[in-house]
């Protein structure tokens, strides 16, 4: 246990360093990248005067040396900045649209996840089977797929040719306004607005679990405690679900780890594409339209959930495997 928690002490500092310098990556790339801020927000009308009393209360009139030094202090004590393009503070943006990322990703990874680790042991376990020839080509194919290319299929065949879910948004604003709709219809709409962009999601992380799954399986029921439960009378589906597959797992719980905080990002494609609320549209809008300090946020924001899940996954090797020693 005193070794883990060096470790952990170990990993902490080095996440500590590693955020820190990708935050002064980050600002310094944001600053040097062409475009100009003020020009896209500045009314062509306004005078010269206003025009240079709005850069300087936005704080870019400062050499870039203060103006990170300023960013910097600000950042570690909780005061993101106000977004250029909304003119509100980007802490409320993140926290407003933050809930709706998480819902949509966490859901789809898991959903995924699940589906492929079942999968998974179940076609390894009938390697060379018709089964499990067609399901790891069905998977190869998901795993391959154009993102963008998926989103706008499921749009245009469920959404437009068939109508049968709606093409963007997350709510219907007839809905929400009526003061007769209870949260259980609202919780439902919301749902309803979710499919695509959910199954979507789904089909792009399926294949990859899945094979992940099946490549790990495979190899453990070449280990000899494999051989040994059979050697001992064991039923067959036991061997399976209680001895091999756990242990196959492991690989899946890394990178659905990684995926969860990825997925923070909002997969930004996804959200374009299907007009949903979250922080990859917002991060998209940002970078367009240089909104420094709400872009820079969502991507620090990223970086350290990313940074904090592969410490996570690490720690939870340690409990899971015990052949891991750290």
């Amino acid at each position: 246990m005193m070794s883990l928690n060096r470790y952990i002490l170990r990993r902490l500092i080095e996440i500590g360093i590693s955020f820190f310098v990708i935050l002064t990556l980050l600002f310094f790339l944001f600053h040097l990248a062409p475009g100009d801020p003020v020009a896209r927000m500045v009314n062509p009308n306004l005078s010269a005067e206003d025009e240079a009393r709005l850069i300087a209360h936005m704080g870019l009139d400062l050499p870039l040396g203060q103006q990170y030094l300023r960013f910097v202090g600000n950042f570690f004590t909780g005061e993101f900045g106000v977004s250029f393009h909304y003119g509100q503070p980007v802490a409320e943006i993140i926290a407003d649209r933050l809930p709706n990322t998480i819902l949509l990703f966490t859901t789809a990874v898991i959903l995924s996840a699940l589906a492929g680790v079942w999968l998974g042991k179940i076609v390894a376990w009938r390697k060379g089977q018709p089964l499990d020839t067609a399901v790891t080509i069905g998977a190869l194919v998901c795993h391959t797929l154009f993102l963008p290319w998926i989103a706008m299929l499921m749009i245009w065949l469920f959404g437009y040719r068939w109508g049968w879910f709606p093409i963007t948004g997350m709510i219907s604003p007839e809905i929400w306004i009526d003061p007769h709709s209870g949260w259980a219809s609202k919780g439902l709409d919301i749902l309803y607005h979710m499919v695509l962009p959910l199954l979507t999601l789904f089909l792009v992380h399926f294949g990859s679990y899945l094979l992940i799954m099946r490549s790990s399986m495979l190899e453990t029921l070449g280990e000899d405690y494999i051989y040994t439960a059979r050697a001992k009378g064991l039923p067959e589906k036991v061997i399976r679900d209680h001895h091999a597959s756990p242990n196959a797992a492991l690989p899946v719980i890394t990178s659905v780890g990684l995926s969860l905080a990825f997925s923070i990002n909002g997969g930004a494609l996804t959200e374009k594409v299907f007009s949903w609320p979250g922080i990859g549209r917002e991060l998209v809008s940002a970078v367009s339209y240089n909104d420094y300090p709400l872009a820079l946020t969502c991507f620090l924001l990223i970086a350290a959930v990313v940074l904090a899940a592969n410490l996570v996954v690490d720690v939870m090797y340690a409990f899971l495997d015990p052949r891991i020693r750290y």
